[in-house]
């Protein structure tokens, strides 16, 4: 491709960049995190096009004016230098890289879901301290922080109080229900599933994939997760009811 197609392409993805950025796209590929980084990301790639246009434009005005001089005394003189009269085109299937930017703008990916989950071990690990819990009922946690407190803590931050975890429904091959969430460390390449059993009163039918907010309290009942044995706590479930998938739906909080 010649400069100023380079130098589109550039703009293009930078546009796109900024496009994800300025939207909850963003959060379908990095963590919340990384915002300002990515919008700076497609500020530089947009000046860079605008640099590289404005650099070729004047080398282009320069070499003109040079050609002109020189193409006053001779025959050839209006050629493109390879003695044929006639300039070499770019393949026109390297337009062909422009298609990932509008795949990038139009379509996007979904979060990873059940399928993810169940091919993958839960990624539970110890926590290093137990932050005190607001004294509120029932207790919003996190998939992460539930799983961390029943599985390492053996319930004893939670005792006998009504949690509430939200995550989506993924069913084991043996029918065991679990509420998941994906947590992740930078983005979506390296987010990996922690998973609460689901015991007690459960919905009759589940839907994988669907969103709950599930409302019970701790048990010690465990399981070992069947593609790498770790450990899966278990929630006695008194109330779940379906909610809407949440802007993002990645949980980041064993990472803040």
């Amino acid at each position: 491709m010649n400069r100023q197609a380079q130098a589109a392409i550039m703009f293009l993805v930078g546009a796109a960049v900024l496009h994800a950025g300025f939207t909850d796209l963003y959060l379908r590929y990095v963590k919340a995190g990384l915002r300002p980084l990515l919008l700076a990301a497609g500020v530089v790639l947009i000046l860079a096009a605008l640099a590289t246009v404005r650099y070729d434009r004047r080398a282009s005005k320069g070499e003109g004016r040079h050609g002109e001089g020189e193409g006053e005394g001779t025959a050839e003189g209006t050629g493109s230098g390879d003695g044929h009269g006639h300039a070499h085109r770019e393949p026109r299937v390297s337009w062909l890289l422009v298609l990932p930017l509008f795949a990038l703008i139009l379509v996007a990916p979904p979060a990873l879901g059940s399928y993810s989950a169940l091919h993958t071990g839960t990624a539970l690990q110890a926590p290093l301290a137990y932050p005190r819990l607001p004294a509120t009922d029932p207790l919003p946690l996190s998939v992460v922080d539930y799983a961390g407190r029943a599985a390492y803590g053996h319930g004893r931050t939670l005792g006998h109080r009504r949690i509430e975890v939200t995550g989506f429904v993924a069913l084991g091959h043996d029918g065991t229900p679990y509420l998941v969430r994906m947590a992740l460390n930078c983005c979506a390449a390296d987010a990996q599933p922690v998973k609460i059993g689901l015991t007690g009163h459960i919905p009759p039918v589940l839907q994988p994939d669907a969103w709950l907010r599930v409302t019970g309290t701790y048990t010690g009942k465990r399981a070992k997760d069947p593609v790498n044995d770790g450990v899966i706590p278990f929630l006695d479930v008194t109330e779940a009811r379906p909610v809407p998938t949440p802007h993002d739906p990645y949980d980041e909080s064993w990472n803040n």
